[in-house]
Order: C-alpha cells, then sequence, then structure tokens
C-alpha cells in the first residue's frame, strides 16, 4: 500500500498519477521518487491558488531541469567553482591569478564554473579555455551581461533566483575558489562553509585565494578568529573548513591533491562511508585510529569492500575501497582534515 504521505486524497487522481508514472520508464529504479513527485505537484494544484506561488514553483523547476540537462554530460567531471567580484579591474592582480588557476585546473582534467559575469568570473572562463567552462548568469534588474568567454556557450545557463543558482552552483562542483568581492562573494562563500559546517554538502576543498600582498581574506580570517571563534560561533576546528592560499599553482595543487585518493563520501545505515581510488594502509589507519578517534562514536575506523545492503551501481564507485566509521555527525572540519592527510599519508 503507497504511504498516506503520497497520496492526494483523491482515488481517481492518485490513480492517474500511477498510470502516468508507469509511462515514462519501464525500469522500476526511479518509481517511487516519479510517483512522489507527481504526487507532490498535484497536491500543490489541489491546495494553492496564489499566482506568485504558481509562478515560483514553475520557474524554479524549469530552471533546475535544464540546469541538470546541461551538466549530466558532465557529471563524472570534476569541477571547480569560482566566486569573486565582477568590478575586479583586468590589470587587478586577482584578475591574472584566477586566469591562471582555471588555465592549470583544465589542464588537469577539470571544469569550471562560474557566475558567467565579468570581473573574476571573466578572468576564471578566460583561463579555462572554450569549451571548458560552465557560466550560471542571474537576471538582474541592472542586468548582468554575460561575459565575451562563455557567451553563446551551450553550458551558459540563466536563472531568475539567487537559491536554485547557489544549489547547482554547490550540487555540480567538487571544489570552491574564493577570491575578493563582495557582498555576493561572501554570500556564496559562507552558504559554501554552512553547508559544509552542517553535512549538507559533502567535503571538499574550499580555496581563500588572494596574493601575498592582499589583505582582503587576511583581514576576514582576523575577523573570524577575533569574533566568531573567540566568542565560540563557530569551534576552532571549523577553521579546517577552509584553507588560505597565495599562489594559482598552491591551489591548483590543493584541489588536485584533495582528490588524489580520496574519491567520495556517503552516509549508510549510520556509518559514514569513505570510498578511495587505491587501498588504504594498515599502517595509515592505525594512525587515523590513534589522531581522530575524538570524531568517532563507537568501535574504530576501518577498511571495508562495499557493504552488504549499498546500492549496486554501475559507476566507478562500485569495487572502490573504503574506510568505514561512525562519525559524530559534526565535526567536520576534523573531518576534512583527516581527508587531506590521508590524501599526504597514502604513497
Amino acid at each position: 500500500m503507497p504511504s498516506k504521505k503520497f497520496e492526494t486524497g483523491n482515488p481517481e487522481i492518485d490513480q492517474r498519477i500511477l498510470e502516468l508514472a508507469d509511462l515514462f520508464a519501464p525500469s522500476e529504479a526511479h518509481e517511487v521518487f516519479r510517483r512522489e513527485i507527481l504526487t507532490t505537484i498535484a497536491k500543490f494544484f489541489l491546495e494553492h491558488t496564489d499566482l506568485g506561488d504558481y509562478k515560483l514553483v514553475n520557474t524554479s523547476l524549469k530552471e533546475l531541469r535544464h540546469a541538470f540537462r546541461v551538466f549530466l554530460p558532465y557529471r563524472d567531471i570534476r569541477k571547480v567553482v569560482v566566486f569573486g567580484s565582477a568590478r575586479t579591474e583586468k590589470s587587478d592582480p586577482c584578475y591574472a591569478m584566477t586566469s591562471k588557476l582555471t588555465q592549470l585546473v583544465t589542464r588537469k582534467g577539470m571544469m569550471v564554473i562560474t557566475g558567467a559575469g565579468g570581473g573574476i568570473m571573466e578572468a576564471a572562463n578566460k583561463g579555462a579555455g572554450k569549451g571548458k567552462s560552465f557560466g550560471i548568469n542571474i537576471k538582474l534588474p541592472f542586468e548582468q551581461q554575460s561575459n565575451p568567454y562563455i557567451h553563446g556557450d551551450p553550458k551558459l545557463l540563466e536563472f531568475k533566483y539567487f537559491f536554485t543558482r547557489k544549489l547547482i552552483f554547490i550540487k555540480e562542483s567538487d571544489a570552491t575558489v574564493l577570491l575578493p568581492g563582495g557582498m555576493g562573494t561572501l554570500d556564496e562563500g559562507f552558504e559554501n562553509l554552512t553547508l559544509f559546517q552542517t553535512g549538507k554538502s559533502l567535503p571538499r576543498p574550499i580555496i581563500l585565494l588572494e596574493p601575498e600582498s592582499g589583505d582582503y581574506w587576511k583581514t576576514w580570517l582576523a575577523w573570524v578568529k577575533a569574533v566568531l571563534v573567540k566568542n565560540k560561533f563557530i569551534s576552532p576546528d571549523d577553521m579546517n573548513l577552509f584553507q588560505l592560499m597565495h599562489s594559482a599553482k598552491e591551489a591548483c595543487r590543493a584541489i588536485h591533491d584533495f582528490y588524489r585518493v580520496y574519491h567520495s563520501l556517503r552516509y549508510f545505515k549510520g556509518l559514514t562511508v569513505l570510498r578511495f581510488v587505491r587501498p588504504i594502509p594498515q599502517k595509515v589507519i592505525d594512525r587515523l585510529n590513534a589522531e581522530f578517534n575524538d570524531i568517532v562514536t563507537e568501535g574504530e575506523i576501518y577498511a571495508s569492500s562495499m557493504l552488504k545492503g549499498e546500492i549496486k551501481s554501475h559507476d566507478v564507485t562500485h569495487e572502490m575501497p573504503r574506510l568505514v566509521f561512525k562519525f559524530d555527525m559534526h565535526s567536520f572540519g576534523r573531518l576534512n582534515l583527516m581527508i587531506r592527510n590521508i590524501n599526504e599519508w597514502v604513497e
């Protein structure tokens, strides 16, 4: 029997939803989700009459559907999202640094995502080169034009809402680089940090980047320590959620090295499962248990193959070696540091 949560209360509509769900694909893999989505939409139609609500839902779904379709062919490619001011001049050292960074990461086989505007965004698209970047533009009253290095590219998207745009920035990327910028840059930076700190996004490199002579991130970092850490608004370990760097090469190396051994993470039946591209030696596991036992709530960190009951997929993670443990689900700064150490300790 289907859950009451996913019934409209109208037997005729519920039956039509079943029939409609069956039309889309013969596979049963996503049957539950097809029914739930259709039921949610039907409930919305039955419960809401406000035109503004209709416009918001309609536009959000269209934007997300289109974004998923554009990114789908590139899902197996690591991507770096770059944030920074749209007002940065070409003469600013940050412009050249950004262009150099994205040139380096694309040489490593990665792609680049930007907000498609000018300044730092333009520099990032320029450095990435033709066909190797995405632009996620926002429609504003004063109209942010897409920069010439992404304009006309089929991987240029436009969003009406910031919340759907920011969702795609994070969902489709594997690393975040923040250069100096205004309120938008700080908003994007704090959202990345908040999602990571609360476990709503998976571990990733978050790099604060500026020249050695710059004082933007140095000043920000001093404020974080003097106000947020000192007043216990955040944990000192949260400082491990990000890294401050001063060269494009250093930032590129940090991003590349984060995925040198580590591949991905998933949560499964109360366990945290780290997946790797190569086996983790026992001496490294012993060191992890000695130095990171504070984030393990029960038992210890141990090596494993795919766990019994994990959904068997046909992607590259299927046969990857794993480390498994019971994570306390709040020490994400320490978890990030542990992943960086694994990449460093495994030869």
